[in-house]
Formats: C-alpha cells, structure tokens, sequence
C-alpha cells in the first residue's frame, strides 16, 4: 500500500472539511448564538490534525485499486469523526457516541437522529428547533457533501489527486455499473457536481418562493438532494402544510434517487434519454405501484379518500424508495400492510449513480432478471439467455457481484437485527433500525419510526448501526475488502 499518498489525501481532505466549517460559523455569528465558540474550535483542530500530514506527505500521487478502497473507507471515517466535532465542542450533543452517530448519519445521508429525546438531551427542550443554526447548518451541510461523494467532490476541485482519480471513482461511485460520462474521471466527476449544484440551486429557489425562509431553503435542499432526510423542524416536511413545497420536495427527492448521468445527458441532449432507460423505467413503475397500494391501504383503514391522503402516501413511498426519510405522516399507524411495503422499500434504494442507498433498483432489475433466466433454462437446458439492462448486455461477473452483494446486505441485516433483540429491542423495531441504516434511510419501524428517533438504544447499538450506515453508503464490498487477509498481504 502507498501509505503516504494515502494519509497525503486523507490529509488533504480532512483540512477542506475543517476550512468548510467556518460556513456554519457564519450562520452562527449571524444570529448571534453560543455555539460560534465550539464551530471555530472544531475547525481549527480539524485543521491542525489535517495541514501538517498534508505538508509532510507531499508529493507524487500513487495509487493502486487497493489504496482506492482504503482512501474511501479511511475517508468517510475520518469525515465521521472530526464532522463529530461540532456537536460535541458546541455542547449540542455532549456524549461521544451520540456525536459521532448523528455525524455518521449525515456523512452517509441516513438522517437516523438523536437529536429529539428532551429526556436524553434535557437542554433542547424543544428537540431539533433547539438546535442553533450553526449546527443545524452543519448537520444538513455534511449531508450534501456526503450526497454526491466525497471522493467524486475530491476528484473534481483537487488537481493534487491526480493519477488516483480513476481508482478512487471505482471504488466510491455506487451502483453495479460505473458508467462515465466523458473519457477522464475528473471531467465526469465536475460534470456530476455541476449538475447535483444546479438541481440544489433550483430547489432552494423554489422553496424560498413557497415560503421558507432561506435557512430552511438551504438546509432542506441539502438534505434532499443528498436523499439525507435532516430536517431543521421536530415535524420533518409535516411542519409545513402547503401543498405546493410538499410537491416540490417530491419532485426533487425523485431526481436525487435517478441516476445523475441521465440528468446530464437529458440536459445536453433531450429528456427521451430517461424513458429509453430501463432502470428508470422500473424506478418510476416501483413507486407508480407501490403509490397505488399504499394509497388503498389507507382508503380501506380510514374509510375515505382526499387529495391529502394520497399526497402522504406519494410523499412517504417516494422518500422510502430514494431513501431520503423526510416524513408528512406517521406511517406506523397505516396498519401492517404498509409497514411491510415500507420495510420492502427500505431494501430497494435508488437508481444506481443517484444519491440514495438500499441495494439500487438495477440490482434488483438484475436479479429478478437473474430468477427469470434460471427459469427458462429449466425448460430449455441448451439455451443461451443474456441478460440485458436495456439495451446494455450484462457480463457474468457484474451478475455475480450483484447476487454477492444481495447476499451479504440480507446477511447483515439479519445478524445485525439479531444482535439488536439480544440488546433488548423489539423484532419490529430492531428490523426496522437495522434495514434504515444500512438502506442510509433514517426513520425505521417500532420504536424508531417517523415519530421517534434512536436516542433511546444503547451505545454499543449506536455504534453498530453506525457502522451499518457506513457499509450501506459505501455498497459493503468497498469496507469489507479491508477485513480480508489477502488485502494486506503484499
């Protein structure tokens, strides 16, 4: 491994996260709060702990597939723990551990909070609208840059990263397919980024115009196109009524969870690129359906049917699916039927090359493929059946990685969900945390649903679901490639 090229760029990026907290800071001068003390300290520790590794290491840049994993998971680590620094200095959140999970939680875009228990935090009487500005800025901040990947972000404003960009794209970029726009990685990482900016900068518009203030225009825009799901409010999206901003956060949480190098080629070239897509095409029949049988559900449990009825059930279905977690309405009172909807919801995710998490709608298109193919060889042994993601023929070994991956998420999700029984959670609730944090969802079942928030369990859960979050964000195979033995050898 190329140890310094690898702490060169940690260094590199662990300095930028310090510099980007003097963005909160101002927020928290503007408003006059306590909590400018605790965001200036934690910069400037950030910045101690990042410039002098930085300057030490300089030099050529090398790097190899396995330093390309390292860097991505070492990363995301690091921007957990000094990302934890502001909650904890600023005295918002005092225990460790619980920094350290809302700060993983938003690096990963999960959004599951501790924020909310005035019994486990007595000092936010009011829960989240406690929170000074600062750090609410901060939370929702980590997300947007967690969103479109660190790595992806790194690649396009850091020349210094120079021959490793091809490796640390592989290695980052979710999905079973990398599928670059242009030839070099640095041009299709600035092309992401300026289409993940310009897709922000229009939902900020539109949401100041529908009546929030521009610190919640911000925050919000943050948190849904990075499908994180913090909210500067208690209620989520429910705080505000109007139905114009709930369609916009609709529309804008369905973009995220598309694969953004559709948005780009519908912009240079027309919107006919999306529905030529299978993936989308099965992303957008996913919710069509899922919508429709939420939608009865709730008609037979309530007995009528109104215009809001079915915005919460397109709301909740749309922000499940992309793994966003915003929530206009407690769906653990929709009944059993819609649990189980959503549960299945959590595992599905987003479009591959989206924001969101879960294992992507084009592995599930790939195995359900997969099931179908098997079937037919059953009647025709000598058939030669491909498999195809529209009109792209997929390769044996992306259909491998894709059951490989399915295994190990269902595998994990299981023993972790054990594990949480074990720590005393009920069955519902522990299914519910475990499949929200590797999905990078947020709000679960039981005990941590929309209505509730993880401060509640045990440390030690909290630093497995944390834990969780990372693998779900990371797509498993980037983290446990560093626990096998035949990684470290040389």
């Amino acid at each position: 491994m190329q140890v310094r090229s690898i702490l060169n760029i940690l260094a590199a990026l662990v300095s930028i996260l310090g510099l980007t907290m003097l963005l909160p800071a101002i927020w928290s001068f503007y408003y006059r709060e306590n909590d400018l003390e605790g965001i200036l300290i934690s910069s400037v520790i950030t910045l101690i702990v990042g410039l002098p590794i930085w300057y030490l290491t300089r030099g050529r840049i090398q790097l190899s597939i396995k330093d390309g994993f390292a860097v991505v998971t070492f990363t995301w680590l690091a921007f957990s723990m000094f990302g934890a620094l502001p909650f904890f200095l600023t005295g918002t959140i005092p225990n460790i551990t619980d920094a350290f999970f809302e700060s993983m939680s938003g690096v990963t875009t999960t959004g599951a909070t501790i924020i909310g228990n005035p019994q486990t935090l007595p000092h936010l009487v009011n829960g989240i609208e406690s929170v000074p500005h600062g750090v609410l800025f901060w939370r929702s901040f980590l997300q947007w840059i967690g969103g479109m990947g660190i790595i992806v972000f790194s690649i396009a404003i850091l020349p210094l990263l120079g021959v490793g960009g091809v490796q640390l794209f592989k290695a980052e970029v979710s999905g079973p397919v990398t599928d670059k726009i242009k030839p070099r990685v640095r041009e299709t990482a600035k092309l992401l980024w300026l289409v993940y900016f310009g897709i922000s900068v229009c939902e900020m518009l539109l949401l100041y115009f529908g009546g929030l203030s521009w610190f919640d225009s911000i925050c919000h825009t943050f948190t849904t196109m990075a499908t994180g799901g913090f909210s500067t409010k208690n209620a989520s999206i429910a705080y505000f009524s109007s139905t114009y901003v709930q369609y916009v956060f609709i529309f804008f949480m369905f973009l995220a969870g598309v694969n953004f190098s559709l948005h780009w080629k519908a912009i240079s070239g027309g919107v006919k690129g999306y529905f030529k897509d299978g993936e989308f095409r099965l992303y957008a029949s996913f919710i069509l359906l899922f919508v429709f049988l939420i939608t009865i559900n709730n008609v037979l449990l309530k007995g009528y049917i109104d215009h809001k009825l079915f915005r919460d059930s397109l709301f909740q279905v749309v922000s499940i699916l992309t793994t966003t977690g915003y929530v206009t309405a407690d769906y653990v009172l929709w009944g059993s039927f819609a649990q189980v909807i959503m549960l299945l919801l959590m595992f599905f995710g987003g479009s591959a090359g989206s924001t969101g998490s879960g294992i992507k709608i084009a592995r599930v298109s790939l195995i359900l493929k997969y099931i179908l193919s098997e079937t037919k060889r059953l009647l025709h042994p000598r058939a030669i059946i491909p498999i195809r993601i529209g009109e792209r023929l997929i390769p044996d070994e992306v259909i491998r990685n894709a059951l490989g991956f399915t295994l190990f998420y269902v595998s994990i999700f299981i023993l972790v969900s054990i594990f949480l029984t074990a720590l005393g959670l009920d069955m519902v609730s522990a299914f519910g945390a475990t499949a929200a944090c590797i999905g990078n969802i947020g709000p679960g079942l039981g005990s941590v649903g929309p209505s509730a928030n993880y401060a509640h369990l045990p440390d030690i859960a909290k630093w497995l679901l944390s834990m969780c979050m990372l693998l779900g964000r990371l797509e498993i195979f980037t983290v446990i490639v560093l626990l096998s033995r035949s990684f470290w050898r040389r």
